[in-house]
């Protein structure tokens, strides 16, 4: 068993829980935009729909396929085209407020808050790896209390590359002055997170929140909540 000194994290679905945070703020932009008088006459199927468009969506972003603003608006737009709004306006205005709303949300998974204190207490060294816009994801960690756990934080903006590219673990060892042998990886994700740190060298512990069927590609751990990491660490 390895001595690992530094922890990298992802944060969405990870620790901070986004299907929990963008429902709420997808009811807000429902509610305070009039989407139900503009034809959206479902909002379970909206938030459903979103879901799905803005995970296709950052796969092709994770690609290359895709730019920045193209993801930022066009989730938005293939949600309202599936209720026939074909409105571009109102896509790109609802993809603008969304980003500004988002951030402000609180809601972690449970313990998360606690499992931080026990590793730092243990002293750990903790940082984030996370593909996301550097301004929104500060912004989720400021708001929900966890920004003072993290010595790094390393964003896929920041760093000019995405899970689950080597060179974003890469440039993420080289700015915590950390050595792979000494380092892991917890994240939700199998093909970003797992897959990821694997080819980078790193061990990783899978956080299966949602207990899917146990993948191919086998981590060092596998956990179903964020207390067991006190078995590990």
């Amino acid at each position: 068993m390895r001595m690992y000194k530094h922890l990298f994290f992802d944060l969405d679905h990870t620790l901070w829980d986004f299907e929990a945070n963008s429902r709420q703020t997808l009811s807000e932009l429902y509610t305070n935009m009039h989407l139900a008088e503009r034809g959206i006459n479902d909002f379970e199927r909206f938030n459903k729909n979103y879901l799905i468009h803005n995970e296709k969506l950052w796969d092709r972003y994770r690609k290359g396929f895709i730019k920045t603003e193209e993801l930022r608006w066009k989730r938005m737009w293939l949600t309202l085209l599936d209720f026939k709004i074909g409105d571009e306006k109102l896509a790109r205005e609802m993809g603008a407020v969304f980003l500004d709303l988002l951030p402000t949300r609180k809601l972690l998974f449970p313990y998360t808050l606690e499992i931080l204190q026990y590793l730092t207490q243990k002293n750990y060294t903790l940082h984030l790896i996370t593909n996301g816009f550097e301004k929104t994801q500060h912004a989720k960690l400021k708001n929900s209390g966890l920004h003072g756990f993290f010595k790094e934080v390393i964003t896929s903006e920041g760093s000019n590359s995405l899970k689950p590219h080597k060179a974003i673990f890469d440039y993420a060892l080289l700015r915590s002055k950390a050595a792979a042998s000494e380092s892991i990886m917890l994240g939700d994700d199998i093909d970003v997170d797992i897959a990821g740190a694997r080819a980078a060298g790193l061990d990783q512990v899978y956080v299966n929140h949602l207990n899917k069927p146990l993948p191919e590609i086998q981590p060092t751990y596998t956990i179903a909540s964020l207390r067991e990491l006190e078995q590990i660490f």
